[in-house]
């Protein structure tokens, strides 16, 4: 009996042990992969050690994008950041979201030269801020311009009839809040939104003329809200060439940047914040559900970011 009793102690005594080198070794593993992954994070923010040219997506519907901002500001900073290009693809957003990153990209070019890059399209607020850059390169086919702000609101006072549903309010002045969606828009309500329409259109088209190296006279002209092709952009000074990456690079090479030098995506910190729930890894667990890894953009796919927009809009709706 006594042996027994103390094999069982011995027992324990190593169970114990094992469990804590078990729970060392997943620990050590555990810091590991977050060592790794910081660490190819930050080669993919452009966090190298070594010159390089820092590239920069600008995609979808434009708001107001703090991360976008400290992302480009870190460029600015970066020792290591000899010049910028901004990919841009999008058909504009809102006039304040515009607003805020063409400053930022203005406060980058500075201090290190910066080219635009057009994809499928700069348009609105998209072209405002490919305006903030130095050069815009974009190619042949691609659409640009669709300069001008507007302000879009439904009136389902109509169905508000039909439903017998009827608004009552008391408010301290005619304007206030005003136009509504629950009545029909009168003329002195339009008259204000029109004047607050054309001031932000007026500051938009002084951003084109001064940018674009034109008359106010000649900006005016360009921004009636048409859209043009990268071909049609050139010979009306709203870009200077046609091309992609290359022509981009090239521009860089005359500002006296390398052109030899490495181009690096500084992406989006999201996947940062949480390791698990980063929007990789939330794919990964979806398709591993069975679910398709685009689910989770179906609604900004189909536009519908788009329709909670706030304020003055700067967008061209294809």
């Amino acid at each position: 009996m006594a042996l027994r009793a103390d094999d069982l102690i011995d027992r324990r005594r190593l169970r114990r042990k094992l469990t804590f080198w078990r729970v060392a070794a997943i620990g050590i593993v555990a810091l590991g992969v977050i060592a790794l992954s910081a660490w190819f994070y930050r080669d993919d923010l452009g966090g190298s050690a070594v010159d390089h040219i820092a590239k920069v997506r600008i995609e979808g519907t434009i708001t107001e994008d703090e991360e976008l901002i400290k992302r480009l500001e870190d460029i600015r900073k970066s020792s290591k950041v000899k010049g910028v290009i901004l990919a841009i693809d999008s058909p504009g957003g809102t006039t304040v979201g515009g607003e805020s990153i063409y400053e930022e990209v203005r406060k980058v070019a500075a201090d290190k030269p910066v080219v635009a890059e057009v994809g499928t399209l700069a348009a609105s607020a998209g072209y405002m801020i490919a305006s903030a850059a130095d050069h815009i390169v974009a190619r042949k086919t691609s659409i640009v311009g669709s300069i001008g702000v507007l302000i879009q609101y439904p009136d389902v006072s109509g169905l508000m009839d039909k439903l017998g549903i009827k608004l009552e309010e008391v408010k301290s002045s005619p304007l206030k809040a005003s136009p509504s969606p629950f009545k029909p828009t009168n003329d002195d309500e339009r008259a204000m939104v029109r004047k607050l329409i054309l001031d932000s259109y007026d500051w938009f088209v002084g951003i084109v003329a001064e940018r674009r190296k034109m008359t106010h006279e000649q900006a005016l002209a360009l921004a009636d809200g048409s859209i043009f092709t990268g071909r049609q952009g050139v010979a009306n000074g709203l870009i200077d060439a046609v091309g992609g990456e290359t022509e981009a690079i090239d521009w860089l090479a005359t500002k006296g940047v390398d052109a030899k030098l490495k181009v690096v995506e500084w992406k989006d910190t999201e996947r940062r914040d949480s390791f698990l729930w980063s929007k990789a890894m939330v794919k990964t667990l979806g398709s591993a559900l069975g679910l398709p890894d685009y689910s989770s953009d179906v609604i900004h796919e189909l536009g519908a970011d788009r329709l909670f927009l706030d304020g003055l809009v700067s967008v061209w709706h294809p």
